[in-house]
């Protein structure tokens, strides 16, 4: 397992161009789409909509056919007259892409993978946007190391294109190569510091845990995103950001602004349910959480609303969504895939522990991302294996992520190994960071540290 480096504080040159200390003008570009990938708190490749900027968009004869212009159904009309259009081809797989990512249809990932390749047997040679589509997809997939091999062609096709630099910061980043990760934002905001660019660079600070230059950068990532729906997910990270760091009340002013705008965005949706949680507002909480399932059962969702309303002592309903994640987990070992955090750590607490510890080991192997060293730190912990999960903790914390869960999982980890006072510390961190950071989790938090309080002031 490949770890982490150590990171001191890094150098003014991580930031975008406008956004150094030495106050250069900013510069301002538009037209780049941002999405989540299935499963990670990670970027989508800048690439999106970087292959339809290649190609004429569909004309007249979709819309007057009743189909959405710049939708896959108005590609694949126009590649019906111009099949050797290389670039159409490229756009419609990154559609595709997108199209997964926001109806969780693994299928539409063949789809996208059909006309990507598509692409390249007509364009074999140059075809940077085939090629970093390709990417785009590896990286949705899970399949990091060939999104970092995609990556490498499209940048050696075409060094000045930035969306390629988006799938090797993504990549890297999956693959704990974070000092390789942040060099890519880096060149990638040089090329075009836009929407996509600027917010994998608030991505980087905020894993190392500086939470006020992550939201400027967001900010700018927001105000440089052309359209509401572009401005979705930046309105919901920031969203994130302020419940995360315990700050409800501008989380959901921040997600409220963002569905005004995109009143279907389940990521939106998630985002004000996790404030609603977190200013005691459990009606409102689980009418957001249960409509970002209809819309998109993806598991943070699915095991988001179950948690809730376990806490909430509904069992029946949170055994509901518990089903439908173990369905889901069917599908995931039918298809031979490695698992995801969520599934790790649903297995971990409402499942079989030691599968849990099979799971996150395979998952760490392929993955040494801090979320998924965390993931597989608590299933070793739930499986009673402390002395094995205290250096995973260890990792999932060592760039400085200001995580309250992961400091919460470390402290349990620390108790049931005899440091009592190192797991006053992590608790008190963890309440500190978030006191609502999960619905189970942050109680037992409390309930924990009052205990060893009352121990600390018997001894």
């Amino acid at each position: 397992m490949s770890q982490p480096a150590s990171h001191p504080s890094p150098p003014p040159h991580h930031l975008p161009p406008d956004a150094r200390p030495d106050g250069r003008d900013r510069r301002r570009l538009r037209g780049a789409v941002v999405a989540l990938t299935l499963g990670a708190t990670f970027f989508a490749v800048g690439a999106v909509g970087l292959a339809g900027r290649d190609a004429a968009p569909a004309g007249g004869e979709a819309a007057a056919a009743g189909v959405r212009p710049g939708s896959p159904e108005a590609m694949r009309e126009r590649l019906r007259r111009l099949p050797e259009d290389a670039p159409g081809w490229a756009s419609l797989g990154m559609a595709y892409v997108q199209q997964a990512r926001t109806t969780a249809d693994p299928a539409t990932y063949d789809k996208a993978e059909s006309a990507l390749r598509t692409s390249l047997k007509v364009q074999p040679r140059d075809n940077f946007a085939a090629q970093t589509g390709m990417g785009a997809l590896a990286a949705a997939r899970h399949d990091f190391a060939a999104a970092l091999d995609w990556g490498r062609r499209a940048v050696a096709t075409n060094p000045a294109g930035s969306g390629a630099y988006g799938v090797l910061a993504d990549a890297h980043t999956q693959l704990g190569q974070y000092e390789a990760s942040y060099q890519d934002v880096q060149r990638m905001t040089d090329l075009r510091p836009d929407t996509a660019s600027l917010a994998r660079a608030s991505y980087t600070w905020e894993l190392r845990g500086d939470i006020p230059r992550a939201r400027a950068l967001m900010e700018r990532a927001l105000n440089d995103a052309p359209t509401p729906g572009d401005q979705a997910f930046p309105h919901a990270h920031l969203a994130t950001l302020a419940v995360e760091s315990g700050d409800a009340r501008t989380g959901l002013r921040e997600a409220e602004h963002g569905l005004r705008a995109n009143p279907r965005d389940p990521q939106l949706l998630e985002a004000r349910a996790r404030a609603h949680g977190a200013l005691g507002d459990s009606r409102r909480a689980v009418a957001d959480y249960t409509a970002a399932v209809a819309i998109t059962p993806l598991p943070q969702y699915v095991l988001g609303l179950g948690e809730l309303q376990q806490s909430l002592g509904h069992t029946a309903a949170a055994q509901e969504q518990y089903a439908v994640l173990r369905a889901q987990e069917r599908l995931r070992v039918a298809a031979k895939t490695p698992a995801d955090v969520d599934a790790i750590l649903f297995e971990a607490d409402h499942g079989d522990a030691r599968r849990a510890v099979g799971m996150g080991r395979t998952a760490v192997e392929n993955r040494p991302f801090i979320s998924v060293q965390d993931a597989y730190a608590w299933a070793l912990h739930r499986a009673g294996q402390d002395a094995r999960a205290l250096p995973y903790a260890d990792l999932a914390l060592a760039l400085g992520t200001r995580s309250a869960l992961s400091h919460y999982h470390r402290a349990m980890i620390e108790q049931s190994l005899g440091d009592l006072a190192a797991a006053g510390r992590d608790l008190e961190t963890a309440l500190a960071i978030d006191p609502h950071f999960h619905p189970l989790h942050a109680p037992a938090a409390r309930t924990a540290l009052r205990a060893l309080q009352r121990i600390d002031a018997a001894s």
